[in-house]
């Protein structure tokens, strides 16, 4: 019973039998794909961050998937987390380097994936950095080797290259409705999870001209209701936001831009946060000021040979 309570809560309402569950993530995978593709073209002309936010997020969705987190678009020294806010004028400059990352799920079978442009044409070898780490961990991955191996591998590609690993950012085990489902895929050589055939992990290494490491920054747009959380809302605007919110994306990361017309939305959102519902997402910055960071993902299933690229 208290399964089937706990998948009610993290929005799985059904269980799909491996079949099932082979075919949806061949869809997923295809439309992660396509989109991934019209991400790279859409960020070579887009200069609104927004709109290539909007038109990215439409993407999946019009091509039958649904939106498993907002469109990531952080630049330079912002690793990750930051998102648009509604009304977001911000233009990309010419000179700015965005990791694009983005995830498409089907009834919570997601995949997650990103890549790096870079607008000035100078960073090129950051940009390989990241890429070539990606593809020599997915070239050592197989069922019964050590995520620390593979850990390894990405440290020491990045290192090579001249640049550092982000060590506090790392790849991650997804399982249905849950991004980050407990196992981690480090970028540096630690971590004693033995993979295991048939599980569906991102791999994300990111590379910095700075120390390697990223802290939380000022910016924060996006939210997440948190699985299992029993707080008592009080606020009628904020009951009503909540059920919005778990109507749409269950557990799922959520844009701020998403409710902009929800009435006294900031003070909904501040009182669930209060109240320990809700989990905050601000934007990941290079603790090195002025650094510079690049980005490759990649969502694989784990196989006894090696693995499964999904996107």
């Amino acid at each position: 019973m208290e399964e089937e309570t706990r998948k009610e809560e993290a929005g799985e309402e059904t269980e799909l039998d491996e079949a099932e569950m082979l075919k949806t993530y061949a869809n997923v995978a295809r439309i992660g794909r396509e989109v991934k593709a019209y991400a790279k073209e859409m960020a070579a002309k887009e200069k609104s961050l927004l709109k290539l936010a909007e038109d990215v997020e439409k993407k999946i969705i019009g091509l039958g998937g649904q939106v498993a987190f907002p469109a990531n678009l952080s630049r330079n020294d912002e690793a990750a987390h930051y998102t648009p806010e509604a009304n977001d004028a911000t233009s990309i400059a010419a000179n700015d380097l965005l990791k694009v990352d983005l995830g498409v799920h089907i009834e919570g079978l997601t995949v997650d994936f990103a890549f790096t442009h870079d607008y000035s044409q100078e960073n090129g070898k950051l940009v390989e950095a990241a890429e070539e780490a990606l593809q020599n961990a997915l070239s050592i991955m197989r069922a019964g080797k050590k995520t620390s191996e593979v850990g390894k591998e990405i440290e020491q590609t990045i290192k090579k290259k001249g640049f550092k690993p982000v060590e506090n950012l790392c790849g991650h085990l997804i399982e249905p409705y849950d991004l980050h489902a407990g196992i981690e895929v480090p970028n540096v050589e630690r971590g004693g999870h033995v993979f295991e055939e048939g599980e569906v992990f991102a791999v994300e290494p990111f590379a910095s001209t700075g120390d390697g490491l990223v802290r939380d920054g000022a910016f924060l747009q996006i939210y997440m209701v948190k699985p299992n959380s029993r707080a008592q809302v009080r606020l009628p605007r904020s009951r009503e936001l909540l059920a919005k919110i778990l109507a749409d994306r269950m557990t799922l990361p959520f844009a701020l831009r998403w409710y902009a017309g929800f009435p006294m939305l900031n003070l909904s959102i501040n009182d669930l946060v209060r109240n320990g519902v809700l989990e905050e997402f601000p934007v990941l910055v290079e603790t090195k000021k002025g650094s510079l960071v690049s980005q490759a993902e990649s969502t694989v299933r784990i196989t006894q040979e090696g693995v499964e690229v999904l996107v």
